[in-house]
């Protein structure tokens, strides 16, 4: 699967997801400017990473969402192809409203940065395939505005359409009914504040995030 990793002023992840791209196809992915304005020809996934986008002046990935590169990436969405935001990119894909809801400070006001332990709530999506389902993982955060918020009837609805794909067991940061990361209706766009590219690798301490790219790039 041909894959591309946006980068912005400020993205400090994408080296990592590159890698984590690279570990699973054997392919190194192109890494897109955003500046630019179209994805590489024959691009399948697309990847936003984690990072400070433009600063995170205004908000979190408001700046981002309204990018040269975003409207190829909304088109791509639209097309039924796979796109994967992490931490600032989960923050952007809610601000082009490919995800509901939004990410707002953490509870305590502070930045978290520690491995969490997380339920794979929904198995049965091209993003979590590999994990089978009901799985325990363990996957690093590393956030200041990682709180996810939505209304009521959102909640309920993410919940009722099996659209929460991941929960935090111990929540670090406030997320509303525990979440960690979330699905669209079509089943392309998920958005996760937890980092899996920082942990596919023995090194990193677990290999728990491997899954997600191995679903991912496996379901074409």
């Amino acid at each position: 699967m041909k894959s591309a990793v946006i980068v912005f002023p400020g993205s400090n992840c994408d080296r990592d997801a590159a890698e984590a791209i690279r570990a699973v196809t054997g392919q190194a992915p192109a890494m897109v400017w955003h500046q630019e304005s179209a994805l590489p020809a024959g691009t399948e996934f697309v990847m936003i990473p984690g990072g400070f986008s433009y600063g995170d002046y205004l908000r979190c990935g408001a700046m981002a969402s309204r990018a040269a590169i975003m409207p190829a990436v909304m088109a791509h969405a639209k097309r039924g192809a796979p796109i994967l935001g992490v931490c600032n990119g989960f923050q952007i894909l809610t601000e082009t409203q490919l995800l509901p809801g939004a990410l707002m400070r953490n509870s305590g006001l502070l930045f978290v940065c520690e491995k969490t332990p997380l339920t794979v709530e929904n198995g049965n999506t091209r993003f979590t395939a590999a994990y089978q389902g009901g799985r325990e993982v363990a996957i690093p955060i590393a956030h200041h505005d990682g709180n996810y918020f939505a209304d009521a009837d959102t909640l309920d609805r993410l919940e009722g359409e099996g659209q929460v794909v991941f929960r935090y067991r111990a929540n670090p940061n406030g997320s509303a009914r525990d979440i960690a990361g979330v699905i669209n209706t079509q089943g392309n766009v998920m958005g996760m504040m937890p980092h899996p590219e920082r942990a596919v690798d023995p090194v990193h301490g677990g290999t728990d995030g491997l899954g997600v790219f191995e679903s991912i790039l496996g379901s074409a």
